[in-house]
């Protein structure tokens, strides 16, 4: 499907057009992209590993039309803020401010020799923030779309996807995989994605009818995530090069066997060690995931994502007290097949598949459960694998041959 295929009009879409209209005296074109939730496969993608994501149905929306003079004009009603950048100077250090996914959309294509136009924006979005589910990737994909369509840039999917990840590498400083960026452009409705992200290869996988995917947010992000983002990403590094130095076919932690990694544990540092053991464990997972969900085998599935977590907070650091507590407290409610922390970590969420009938009675227990033990009630959300991106039937748009060409590759 193409990401300029319409999608059905919302209430949601003509308030936003309606209030658009109001600010600016015309008829915006709308975008609209989607967050995820990862069901297994977490810090692999920039490992070049396997990934099993999914689209969910929580948008970020941006309404666009072109402006004459050059200037990108962007107001989020979320942070209620308006941002404006010159074309001219779109290039700039990360400012740790919202803005910057935009910008950096805007940046990346026009290094690019892909110039965007002026063009006024602006962002309502559904996507928690902080919650591991992929609120930065919503935006830059939403917000580039709008821009390459208002400037008539003729861009395939997969380029899409890419620009959205170096934007986020260049100037939000996160050196993220591009899981997020993909499946927020190629996700489909009630599915699955299998994605190799060294060949960027996919396939779909239906998720059972009489499965639930749900999210519990811990209300929590702790202030170091960033950085030890980071920080995991460079230890990777480091035994990559340690690896290399014995087997030269190894390229990525993805090349790794555990067997490799056990021969030479003792020419590395232990925590070097313990987050490539995660990442090469985490791979061999996904792929008998995957075996699973075809198999519709969904307690060998929920076994891989009680591993998934244990690696998660042992191996590669990245859990904490409330994301671990809400995964135990799960896994004593009835109907749950797994749960795991998805995201980046440090906070955000736990994704639990759960028996359609249960969920229900899940969502009681775990909430009663949690609130108990740490004050706070978390937002549970009961999701179904939602589109991928796409331009939204907005009519009476400025279009008229204005909106640029997107193809898949």
């Amino acid at each position: 499907m193409s990401l300029l295929e319409q999608v059905c009009p919302s209430t949601k879409v003509a308030s936003l057009v309606e209030r658009f209209a109001r600010l600016h005296g015309t008829t915006p074109l709308v975008f609209r992209a989607p967050g995820r939730v990862n069901l297994i496969g977490e810090h692999t993608d920039y490992n070049d590993g396997f990934v099993m994501p999914a689209a969910i149905e929580y948008y970020t929306w941006v309404a666009g039309a072109p402006r004459a003079d050059g200037i990108l004009s962007v107001y989020s009603e979320q942070f209620e803020e308006r941002v404006e950048f010159s074309t001219d100077e779109l290039a700039a250090p990360p400012s740790k401010h919202w803005s910057d996914y935009v910008r950096g959309v805007a940046a990346v294509l026009q290094a690019a020799g892909r110039e965007p136009c002026g063009a006024e924006l602006m962002i309502s979005s559904e996507v928690p923030l902080g919650a591991g589910l992929s609120s930065s990737a919503a935006i830059e994909v939403a917000a580039a779309l709008a821009i390459t369509s208002i400037s008539k840039i003729d861009i395939s999917s997969l380029e899409l996807a890419r620009v959205c990840q170096l934007a986020e590498h260049e100037y939000a400083g996160t050196r993220c995989g591009i899981m997020d960026q993909f499946i927020s452009v190629f996700g489909r409705a009630g599915h699955a994605l299998m994605l190799d992200c060294r060949s960027l290869e996919y396939s779909l996988l239906p998720l059972p009818k009489d499965v639930r995917v749900v999210i519990c947010n811990t209300k929590v992000r702790h202030e170091l995530a960033d950085g030890e983002y980071n920080r995991r990403r460079a230890d990777c590094e480091t035994g990559v090069a340690r690896l290399r130095q014995h087997t030269p076919s190894i390229k990525a932690l993805r090349d790794a066997t555990p067997q490799i990694l056990e021969r030479h544990k003792s020419e590395l540092p232990e925590v070097v060690y313990r987050r490539c053991r995660h990442v090469i464990s985490e791979n061999e997972r996904v792929l008998a995931a995957a075996t699973a969900l075809k198999a519709k085998d969904m307690h060998s599935f929920g076994k891989l994502m009680y591993a998934s977590h244990a690696s998660l907070r042992d191996d590669y650091e990245v859990s904490c007290d409330e994301l671990d507590m809400l995964v135990e407290i799960a896994s004593r409610v009835p109907g749950v097949y797994g749960a795991r922390m998805t995201g980046g970590g440090f906070g955000g969420c736990t994704v639990n598949l759960v028996e359609a009938e249960a969920v229900s009675g899940f969502k009681m227990q775990v909430s009663q459960l949690y609130q108990a033990k740490t004050g706070k009630i978390p937002p549970i959300y009961i999701c179904s694998a939602g589109t991928g991106a796409g331009l939204v039937d907005s009519p009476g748009g400025f279009g008229n041959g204005a909106v640029g060409k997107t193809r898949e590759e």
